[in-house]
């Protein structure tokens, strides 16, 4: 056992390598340009495609040498550092100005382009990559075989890392690196051009990235599901390592992948007559240990404390009631929404449209209630909706309720996880907190990805039909609306009363708002779990709306699809999330009916948006409205 636990130990050290040459150049470009690279994992999936295609390019008809295999390694980081220069001089370099959360939804939206672009190039097929020439073999290690290629990749982790070190303490460049993250305003007024150093950044990071992924040639194959995965575990390692902390990566990336294996390599285990499968954990020990530290030393291991700031509140406008305009409009919107049914009778996919984009409205409205009044960013909010849907199926075919009470009852079990994970995420801030929600979320969707008995597992629960008086789309249209409206009226209503303007207090000015006797996180908190209820309320919806529900009902996926809705209609105003998910959830449903590539011309639909309307799309209409009637407001008066 021990001799297996010392293999798994030394498979961890060099998966460790890997996932720190990726983590640490997402550390590089949030430390200087403070954009949270959401498609810094595309990097890494197209460094591997690179690899494995300029390998071959390379040997041609000869046998491969390690002149092949390491100069398309070393290509494969030249091409991808190209590509993320361009992205960062054509896209990001015109929305530095722009909030930060618009700047993750223009990075989501360049995945979504990049992952369809590899498509095109490469095929949805997996393409293996060729062993290492002269590491095929395996050395003898604790009694039992070890490749040689992997005891080359525990090498090159520390070799990256003195040479980075090297740069940042021996080099002008790592200096200005250095300086740049701790007061990019400084730099610029010294007369450094912030610009090309925004770019060589970017540049280095995406680099290092696409190593990481071209070094994996031997170890996995080149597939679509890269990106993510990565980008996924590269936060994780940031964060728990500390946010601009180069050894802190290291670190992090050395506990995490040794932790992974050594669970790997213990299986099951009978500890107190009880049955323990540690391979299990091997999904979600990550985020238990990021949940762990960001609750215990939020700054990270190695990471320095800084000051909480909620970055919502420097978008978000004052609430205004609505006026008699906005009044006319909206029961215009309900009583086309009330005839629609009978208008689209010769079209019945309408109504069924119509319930998803109902579903999606109160969805993303449940999220703007924490994320806009509240300033309080989340990563993981489909935690919520899954364990409605969950709720819902539990209690329909584990407890025998019917459809209406399950329907009714299941937001209780989002109401419980609510406020078991936002007690402790409302003590964060930030990117912390955002990251906080999301290791609840995973450690969610662990659980019903493995609990098979309860949950049915990787296939998920089949069988979810309303009761027989709702068997018709149109009459279950007709509950949804009426309970997404009645839900949006309620969440409104909390908003103008006394405790929506103690949220408000609390995001914009935590010190002055405790000085007057408010409990900022008591506040934050109940409306943390008022959110998801209701969050919980749109799952059970959904559950009964398709009849099944599965693991990806709680995935990361939706978490960022209601992030998208959020932010494409505007943050700072209460129609924005009703805006952006009409919006997101028609695009998505149009361009995948009409097109393979669905995700490229969603993605730049999305960035069209973004640069069109920076505020969202409902933020910067109405902003525009308002400046329109103080201007004629002005000029009457003058």
């Amino acid at each position: 056992m021990w001799a297996s636990l010392a293999g798994q130990l030394l498979n961890g050290l060099a998966s460790a390598s890997t996932l720190f040459l990726i983590a640490v150049g997402l550390s590089l470009i949030f430390g200087v340009t403070r954009i949270v690279n959401f498609a810094h994992g595309s990097m890494t999936m197209i460094g591997l495609y690179v690899a494995t295609s300029a390998v071959r390019w390379l040997a041609g008809d000869a046998a491969l040498s390690g002149w092949d295999f390491w100069g398309a390694v070393v290509l494969a980081a030249c091409a991808v550092a190209l590509l993320g220069a361009a992205v960062e001089m054509l896209i990001l370099r015109r929305i530095y100005a722009a909030p930060e959360l618009f700047q993750l939804l223009a990075t989501f939206a360049v995945v979504l382009m990049l992952r369809d672009a590899t498509l095109w190039l490469w095929g949805a097929e997996d393409i293996l990559g060729p062993k290492a020439p002269g590491l095929k073999g395996a050395v003898e290690l604790f009694g039992r075989p070890f490749p040689q290629y992997d005891l080359v990749l525990i090498a090159i982790g520390p070799a990256v890392l003195l040479g980075l070190w090297l740069l940042l303490k021996r080099t002008r460049f790592g200096v200005l690196i250095r300086a740049a993250t701790q007061d990019r305003e400084m730099v610029a007024a010294l007369g450094v051009n912030q610009a090309w150093l925004f770019t060589a950044v970017f540049a280095l990071g995406s680099a290092l990235a696409a190593l990481g992924g071209a070094l994996q040639m031997p170890r996995e194959p080149a597939n679509l599901g890269i990106d993510l995965t990565a980008i996924g575990e590269a936060f994780v390692v940031v964060v728990v390592g500390g946010m601009g902390s180069i050894p802190g990566a290291y670190l992090a990336a050395l506990l995490i992948s040794v932790l992974k294996s050594l669970c790997y390599g213990l299986g099951t285990q009978e500890i107190g007559g009880i049955s323990i499968a540690f391979s299990k954990f091997t999904m979600v020990v990550e985020f238990l240990v990021m949940a762990l530290v960001l609750i215990i030393r939020p700054w990270g291991l190695m990471g320095k404390p800084g000051a909480a700031v909620r970055n919502a509140a420097e978008i978000e406008a004052p609430l205004r009631a609505m006026g008699k305009p906005a009044q006319l409009i909206m029961l215009g919107v309900l009583g086309m929404l009330a005839l629609m049914p009978i208008l689209a009778s010769a079209s019945p996919y309408v109504v069924i449209l119509l319930i998803d984009i109902l579903i999606a409205v109160l969805f993303a409205v449940s999220l703007h209630f924490i994320m806009g009044p509240a300033g309080m960013h989340s990563f993981g909010h489909a935690a919520y909706f899954g364990l409605g849907a969950y709720g819902a199926a539990a209690l329909m075919k584990g407890f025998g309720w019917s459809m209406e009470w399950a329907l009714i009852g299941a937001p209780v079990l989002a109401l419980v996880g609510a406020m078991v994970f936002g007690w402790f995420a409302v003590r964060l801030s930030g990117v912390y907190l955002a990251m906080l929600t999301l290791a609840f979320a995973q450690i969610v969707w662990s659980v019903v990805f493995q609990w098979d008995e309860v949950t049915g597992g990787s296939n998920g629960l089949l069988g979810l039909w309303p009761a027989p008086w709702l068997a018709s789309k149109t009459a279950y249209y007709y509950l949804a609306l009426g309970l997404v409206v009645l839900s949006i009226v309620v969440m409104r209503r909390i908003l103008f009363a006394p405790f929506g303007f103690a949220m408000r207090a609390g995001r914009d000015s935590p010190a002055r708002a405790g000085a007057i006797g408010i409990d900022v996180v008591a506040v934050h908190w109940r409306a943390f779990v008022i959110a998801g209820v209701f969050c919980g309320l749109a799952g059970s919806l959904f559950a009964f709306a398709k009849g099944t529900i599965s693991p990806e009902t709680i995935s990361v996926g939706r978490s960022v699809d209601g992030l998208i809705m959020v932010l494409l209609g505007g943050i700072q105003s209460l129609a924005g999330p009703i805006v952006g998910s009409v919006v997101f959830t028609y695009l998505q449903d149009t361009i995948i009916r009409n097109t393979d590539y669905w995700r490229a011309l969603l993605g730049a639909v999305i960035l069209v948006l973004v640069l069109v309307f920076p505020q969202g799309i409902a933020g910067s209409i109405t902003q525009r409205w308002h400046a329109w009637r103080t201007s004629r407001g002005t000029v009457l008066r003058s």
